[in-house]
């Protein structure tokens, strides 16, 4: 969702400069710095924008740069010639330049006429508007195309440490089995092995993970084929990662093996990763 876009245009008396940045945003958050003159247009490059980047904190600026003789200020002269007759009448003998001097300073010397908007000009900036926006997009991309090798890759960690404490399943199982067999013992007390059995397989299933396992292996495949897709997905990825931290939070409480419980830990800093660089995706 961060990006630069810039572009630049040079006419006869002015450069015209267009820039556009973007930065995480839950929606869009759109700030527009541009002359007086074309704030009328102001509504319309809302839309446009709004378009092209969909979401974002995005600050568009245009900066228009007079590089020839044309200025907007003109010297207001009745009101400089009133006020080099009055000071004529104070100081009679003042000199004219110095008297033109201070006339040109003081209030209303200055008039600033409104420009009107020329309709070809601002067909030449709206092109100018155009690629500034192609710039930001192309940058976003560019910006997309290295998140996407950083989300696969910690994907990828993520379902290797599953794969992982899954492995210690059955050293977990005869842990748990001798456990309870050395309490037992312990007790003195005879036990029935089949009632045993029972009890211990009803034990053993609350710490079964092997649901957990299956959704979260889907949930990560459910995550490339999102991140595969055309569409805009930022919120869905945001989505499925929040049900990646369920199963990862739960094979963690039932883990009951030190090892296992080390690997979910690595999980669910992986998982952490992706959720930080999910901000960034539109």
């Amino acid at each position: 969702m961060t990006g630069f876009g810039k572009a630049t245009l040079q006419l006869p008396t002015k450069k015209i400069t267009v820039e556009i940045k973007s930065l995480n945003s839950k929606g869009l958050d759109l700030n527009t710095r541009m002359p007086s003159v074309f704030r009328e247009m102001e509504l319309g490059l809302r839309n446009q924008i709004s378009q092209r980047l969909e979401r974002g904190k995005i600050d568009f600026s245009l900066y228009v740069e007079v590089t020839g003789e044309e200025t907007s200020s003109k010297i207001n002269v009745p009101i400089v010639k009133g006020y080099i007759n009055q000071m004529k009448a104070v100081i009679p003998n003042a000199d004219e330049t110095e008297l033109m001097k201070m006339a040109v300073r003081m209030p209303d010397a200055l008039k600033t006429e409104r420009d009107e908007i020329d309709e070809n000009e601002w067909q030449q900036i709206q092109t100018v508007i155009d690629e500034a926006l192609a710039n930001i997009v192309q940058f976003r991309k560019d910006e997309g195309v290295s998140l996407e090798k950083e989300f696969l890759h910690r994907i990828a960690n993520i379902l290797t440490l599953m794969n992982n404490a899954v492995a210690y399943d059955a050293e977990r199982v005869e842990t748990v089995k001798t456990r309870l067999r050395t309490a037992l013992s312990e007790l003195k007390e005879n036990v029935d092995e089949n009632r045993f059995e029972q009890e211990l397989i009803f034990y053993l299933e609350k710490y079964d993970i092997t649901e957990e396992k299956v959704r979260l292996e889907n949930h990560l495949n459910y995550f490339i084929e999102t991140l595969a897709g055309t569409e805009a997905n930022g919120r869905k990825l945001g989505f499925i990662t929040q049900e990646m931290g369920r199963e990862i939070n739960t094979m963690g409480s039932k883990s009951n093996h030190a090892e296992m419980q080390k690997l979910v830990v690595m999980m669910k800093d992986e998982l952490e990763k992706i959720k930080e660089q999910v901000l960034n995706v539109l």
